[in-house]
């Protein structure tokens, strides 16, 4: 059967609605709640952010957005700007760079941190499980610090590369960061933002028994990972999700690691085991935490304008470019 196409009769294999359902015949059926329609590049009137699109491979149908705070007729011998690789949340299953949640939120982040931004829009699991995204993405890394186009060429400081991602796209920033400590990169990545990441396990750790939240009641953490996962072989204590097992951790591609987590959000204490097992790893770099009391998982993409989503936001702004620092 056409996995485009449904059978009524068709069987529900996996079902995380509102979001997401799987069925029998290889059909996904996304809900437009949790996914919802691509937003169109351009001027951003409120903070001045230019935006377009660019397809880097064919093959793959890889595509990213580009956002850049400065007026790109006038260069003027001003000091280049840092680069931010931006990876999406998701659950690696849904959202979108396109979509106007996140469209909203990058040019905030590339007008208040003066950088350059590089979002990718991956492939998503279940048509294209793991490791599609992260390939992606790391092609996409290949792409920024090679390309001749103009908007990176002429206004990047090369010395100044950032990893980002929230949820699903700070597990593919940190995975993306153990394959340039393995491969060795030409450009050194000077740090990691990793917001609320989706990592997991087979045991619970810290206070994941008694969040009783939408992800925790609904087992989502799991259920996710049954989407995502390549095989039934790649469990919830697999490297990818779980980085204590990571044999490379003390690889890690970057000189510098910040984790924001949020105070009640189901996977809050994942991203303070993160900092404890990599400084335990023998990694030589610097890792900090920042926490927001009170929140949940991404609340400061719905609440852009809350006063802990601002607070988030200066903390971020003074990691990538310490020169704006409003903290």
């Amino acid at each position: 059967m056409n996995p485009n196409s449904k059978n009524k009769a068709d069987e529900i294999i996996l079902d995380l609605s509102p979001a997401i359902r799987l069925y029998k015949s290889g059909y996904v059926e996304r809900l437009p709640i949790l996914d919802p329609p691509p937003v169109s590049p351009g001027f951003h009137p409120q903070t001045g952010v230019n935006s377009k699109d660019i397809k880097i491979s064919i093959n793959t149908n890889l595509k990213i957005r580009i956002y850049n705070p400065k007026n790109p007729q006038i260069l003027n011998n001003q000091p280049k700007l840092p680069l931010i690789l931006y990876f999406h949340g998701g659950g690696f299953l849904l959202e979108s760079t396109f979509s106007a949640k996140y469209h909203n939120y990058l040019n905030r982040l590339a007008s208040e941190a003066r950088s350059i931004i590089v979002s990718v829009e991956y492939r998503r699991a279940p048509e294209h499980r793991l490791p599609a995204a992260y390939n992606d993405c790391w092609d996409a890394l290949n792409w920024a610090i090679t390309t001749n186009e103009p908007w990176i060429r002429d206004f990047v400081d090369y010395s100044r590369i950032f990893l980002m991602g929230d949820s699903a796209g700070g597990n593919i920033a940190h995975q993306t960061a153990i394959r340039i400590g393995i491969h060795k990169m030409r450009y050194e990545i000077d740090g990691i933002i990793l917001v609320h990441p989706y990592f997991w396990g087979k045991d619970r750790i810290g206070d994941e028994k008694n969040k009783r939240n939408y992800f925790s009641i609904r087992d989502l953490p799991y259920k996710v990972w049954q989407f995502a996962r390549p095989g039934i072989e790649i469990g919830v204590d697999h490297k990818w999700i779980n980085p204590e097992n990571e044999p490379n951790l003390g690889r890690l591609g970057c000189k510098r690691v910040l984790i924001c987590v949020a105070e009640e959000d189901v996977f809050r204490d994942r991203g303070l085991y993160y900092k404890k097992v990599l400084e335990e790893s023998g990694w030589e770099g610097d890792v900090e935490v920042f926490e927001s009391k009170g929140e949940d998982h991404v609340y400061y993409l719905m609440e852009p304008s809350s006063s802990n989503s601002l607070e988030l936001m200066a903390r971020v702004v003074a990691f990538i470019n310490p020169s704006l620092s409003k903290l």
